[in-house]
């Protein structure tokens, strides 16, 4: 009696035992692999990216990995570093590209800015010297309260007692103190 060959195994089939076997060196690898290209990149979602990129091309050759001789973690490291310098090669010529596009725009305007700076001493030169030196102080250099009193050679209570008028004097010229709030004087010194 003669036997007849075994069957060959559809296109289907193949593509299914290499979508298992990625799918086991996905599980197997895929950590390891970001982990190292991140490591490379300095980026965690472009490490995730080549990881990918590099089971896509493990899965096109699942049927060499499979039946070859050489170590399959070697071969994706290796392949995942082929792609990092392949992404940064690419990454460097496309920055320097789009650089030579936008060398023709005109300088963004800081219009706004400078009337904004302009507006801010206006109102400042509107505040007693006491007062606008406190604020100076605490909101410009970031002093505490007992800092700038320290720095002013005036108890503390005075300092917040000149910042509070300060502060309410400023709201007051930019309209917003509520219109049933009573103005404040400048009894404190």
């Amino acid at each position: 009696m003669k036997m007849n060959p075994a069957p060959e195994a559809s296109p289907l089939s193949q593509s299914f035992a290499q979508q298992l076997y990625v799918q086991g060196l996905m599980a197997q690898y895929r950590t390891a692999l970001v982990t190292y290209a991140e490591r490379l990149l300095q980026d965690r979602h472009l490490a995730e990216d080549i990881v990918q990129e590099a089971f896509i091309r493990a899965w096109h050759h699942a049927e060499r990995l499979r039946t070859g001789d050489g170590s399959v973690r070697n071969w994706l490291l290796k392949v995942t570093r082929n792609l990092v310098i392949d992404r940064t090669r690419s990454a460097a010529v496309r920055y320097e590209s789009v650089m030579e596009e936008f060398q023709d725009l005109p300088e963004p305007d800081h219009t706004d800015e400078v009337l904004a700076s302009q507006e801010a001493l206006t109102l400042l030169r509107g505040l007693s010297s006491e007062h606008r030196e406190v604020l100076v102080y605490m909101c410009l250099y970031g002093f505490t309260v007992r800092e700038t009193a320290r720095r002013l050679g005036i108890p503390s209570g005075t300092v917040k007692s000149r910042q509070h008028y300060a502060l309410n004097n400023l709201r007051r010229r930019l309209g917003l103190l509520s219109a049933h709030q009573p103005p404040t004087g400048s009894a404190a010194g």
